[in-house]
């Protein structure tokens, strides 16, 4: 069964940890002694379905989920893997990590407290690391007394602020985590809605598009020599397809060869695709390490040693020009320095401030320049090969996250001057 890997977002208190809890209870995914232990800690007679959840104890003290939670379940249709975000603000940098391994995000919004400048961080950042299947679940639909009138003020705001954004599916749905409505089973509440259950919606997505099966990109990880007579590349396809007996070229050096097998276990496979691990050989002995990249020859990304990106900053030290930092990139590493901050952009507004630094979960634009040439793709079209961490070399700490832009096109804008 094809696999749905989603996360849930939202202000705190929006009832993420909830709706997860009610999801899993709904199709069977939770072990007895779990829902035993979640009686006994609930109080009143409703089920607490956070407390399935939130497993850190200092998450139950202080009803807010810190660290992201992952979950697994299926359905006859379909295998899940949910990753619950933290909603405060403090907590933003695990929401982003979570987010770029993400196919959709289903994104809560508390029908009391509407549109909150949190859930607008939240929408921007998930259209930023490339999701392309947003949900929007009015939450908590019940303590409006199932209104309409409130569902769809919020849908509208949410749609204003969205045309902003590169968001392909937006999809809302009016629900009650607590008591079940419209999460498996249509709500008897709400006779006005006649769209999808949330279930339903995430047992139905295609995500097959989301996968770039043409631009073979394959990072080494590993050289591997057990004996005189082997050497192979160990790695990830990162994207793309390739058989024996392709022409490629190792990157950055430019050297080319052809692929003599693929390996995956212990057999030689017709073929390997995205995201399989293999050990790739080669028909003639190349000087090929970690951090090189074997591509197509007649299909390269771009080599070069500066790039602007998209860039979410983490740390609570401000980042200014001229700062250096350890870039890791797919399975190189270099260092780099920020030639330029271009601009920081104000989530609620989406405008561009011409700030000269960086202060913890701000988002912006920026010039990098590397030690060495990187390897890269435009992030819309290959993640991995798109995207980067910086990380302090005196701490050891990852300090941000960005994705790279592609120099060849016209780079999209984000927000307004």
């Amino acid at each position: 069964m094809e696999l749905l890997k989603f996360i849930t977002a939202g202000s705190v208190d929006d009832g993420k940890s909830t709706l997860i809890g009610r999801l899993l209870y709904e199709v069977g995914g939770i072990y007895e002694d779990q829902l035993e232990a979640a009686r006994k800690a609930s109080k009143g007679e409703v089920l607490d379905f956070s407390l399935i959840t939130d497993g850190l104890s200092a998450e139950r003290e202080q009803k807010i989920t810190i660290d992201v939670a992952y979950r697994y379940f299926s359905t006859p249709k379909r295998k899940f893997i949910i990753a619950d975000v933290p909603g405060h603000e403090e907590y933003t940098r695990n929401m982003v990590t979570a987010a770029s391994n993400a196919d959709a995000a289903v994104l809560l919004i508390d029908a009391k407290n509407g549109f909150t400048a949190q859930s607008k961080r939240h929408l921007f950042l998930s259209s930023m690391v490339g999701i392309s299947h947003i949900l929007v679940a009015v939450n908590k639909i019940d303590e409006v007394g199932f209104s309409e009138n409130v569902f769809n003020g919020i849908k509208n705001k949410v749609e204003e602020f969205c045309e902003k954004l590169n968001i392909k599916d937006l999809q809302f749905i009016p629900t009650s985590a607590l008591l079940g409505d419209n999460i498996t089973r249509r709500s008897k509440n709400m006779d006005w809605y006649e769209g999808p259950l949330l279930l339903s919606y995430l047992e139905n997505l295609s995500v097959a598009g989301n996968r770039n099966l043409v631009d073979f990109r394959f990072p080494v990880q590993m050289v591997l020599r057990p004996n005189a007579g082997f050497r192979g590349y160990a790695g990830q396809v990162a994207s793309g397809t390739i058989s024996p007996g392709e022409e490629v070229m190792i990157l950055p050096r430019k050297q080319t060869s052809r692929i003599k097998s693929i390996i995956t276990g212990d057999k030689e496979q017709k073929y390997a695709f995205s995201p399989q691990a293999a050990v790739i050989t080669l028909e003639n002995d190349l000087d090929v390490s970690r951090g090189d990249m074997i591509v197509r020859a007649n299909n390269l990304p771009h080599v070069q040693d500066s790039f602007e990106a998209v860039f979410f900053w983490m740390s609570p030290d401000s980042a200014a020009a001229g700062d250096t930092y350890l870039l890791k990139h797919a399975t190189s590493e270099t260092r780099c320095w920020i030639k330029d901050i271009l601009y920081v952009l104000d989530i609620d507004t989406l405008h561009r401030k011409p700030l000269k630094s960086f202060n913890i979960n701000d988002v912006g634009r920026v010039r990098i320049k590397t030690a060495k040439p990187l390897v890269f793709d435009a992030y819309g079209k290959n993640k991995h090969t798109g995207s980067f961490i910086l990380i302090d070399e005196f701490t050891n700490n990852t300090v941000g996250a960005g994705i790279i832009i592609d120099a060849l096109k016209t780079a999209p804008e984000y927000g307004q001057a």
